[in-house]
C-alpha cells in the first residue's frame, strides 16, 4: 500500500507504550527506536552489540523521553529458551508488549545462486526470518495482553518481486511477506492485534552501502526521513490494517 510519508505524528502518539525494536544499535533501527521515544514509548532496544545499544540508550535519554531497556540478543545463535526468556523477562518488567518492529537482518551475498554458500544462506534465513518467527511466538501472548498491539516486519521489494543474484535475502523476504499473511489471518479475530509488512526502500544505511557500493548515499532519504510510515504502522491511526504491505517511500517514477 502507499506510504504515509507525510503523516504527522500527534506529539503523545506512542504514550506508555511498550515498543520492541529489534536491530536498534543503528540504521532504521535506531531511527525507530528515537523516534518511538521521542512520541512517549518505552523502547525495548534489542540488539547484538551493547555499545551500540548503550549509544542510543542514551541519544533517547538525551531527547528527555522515557527510559528506555536494552536487551542483547544475536538471531544467529539465539535458541528458542533464549526467546521464552526474554518473554519472561518483558513479561515481570511491563506485562505487556504494544509493538513490535523487526528490522534486524543480514544481506548475505549479491551472487549468482549456483555460486551461493549453503553456510552463508542458512545465516540469513536464520537472522532475518526463523529468528523473527520464533521471537514472535514467544512474544505473543504479551502481545495479546496489550489493547492495541501492532508488529512490523521489514521487507523488501526483492521480497516482492524476485530479483537475480539476491539469493537468501530475497527468499527470506518472500518468507516474511507469506508469515505476515499467515499470523494476520490467524488473529484477525482478536480485534487487538494488527500485523504488516513494511518495505524501508532505498535508504542511506550500511547494508544499502554493501549492495550497491558505487551509489551516491547522499542521493538517498536518511533513516530519520522514512519514519512517518513507522510511526503510523505502529501508533493507533493505524488500526483496522492487517497482512498489508506498505511501502516507506513513494514509487519511483516509470
Amino acid at each position: 500500500m502507499t506510504c504515509k510519508i507525510d503523516y504527522q505524528p500527534p506529539a503523545e502518539l506512542l504514550r506508555d507504550r511498550i515498543i520492541l525494536v529489534t536491530g536498534a544499535g543503528d540504521g532504521i533501527g535506531r531511527a525507530a527506536a528515537l523516534a518511538y521515544a521521542a512520541c512517549g514509548a518505552t523502547v525495548v532496544l534489542l540488539g547484538r552489540t551493547i555499545a551500540k545499544l548503550e549509544k542510543v540508550y542514551d541519544e533517547i535519554e538525551a531527547q528527555g523521553s522515557p527510559q528506555p531497556a536494552i536487551f542483547p540478543l544475536n538471531f544467529e545463535g539465539a535458541t528458542l529458551k533464549d526467546y521464552h526468556d526474554m518473554a519472561e523477562t518483558l513479561d515481570r518488567e511491563f506485562g505487556r508488549l504494544d509493538g513490535v518492529l523487526h528490522n534486524a537482518g543480514i544481506l548475505g551475498r549479491i551472487t549468482p545462486f549456483e555460486q551461493y554458500n549453503p553456510e552463508l544462506w542458512e545465516q540469513v534465513m536464520q537472522i532475518n526470518i526463523n529468528g523473527p518467527i520464533w521471537m514472535t511466538q514467544a512474544l505473543l501472548p504479551l502481545l495479546k495482553a496489550s489493547p492495541d498491539a501492532s508488529v512490523v516486519f521489514t521487507s523488501s521489494s526483492v521480497g516482492r518481486k524476485g530479483r537475480a543474484y539476491w539469493g537468501a535475502y530475497a527468499v527470506s523476504k518472500f518468507a516474511t511477506e507469506g508469515f505476515v499473511e499467515v499470523l494476520a489471518d490467524e488473529v484477525e479475530h482478536l480485534g487487538t492485534l494488527r500485523v504488516n509488512s513494511l518495505n524501508p526502500g532505498a535508504t542511506r544505511t550500511q547494508m544499502r552501502k554493501t549492495a550497491y557500493p558505487g551509489e551516491d548515499p547522499m542521493a538517498l532519504r536518511s533513516p530519520e526521513e522514512i519514519m512517518p510510515t513507522y510511526l503510523w504502522l505502529m501508533g493507533p491511526d493505524s488500526r483496522g490494517y492487517s497482512g498489508e504491505r506498505f511501502d516507506a517511500q513513494p514509487p519511483k517514477p516509470a
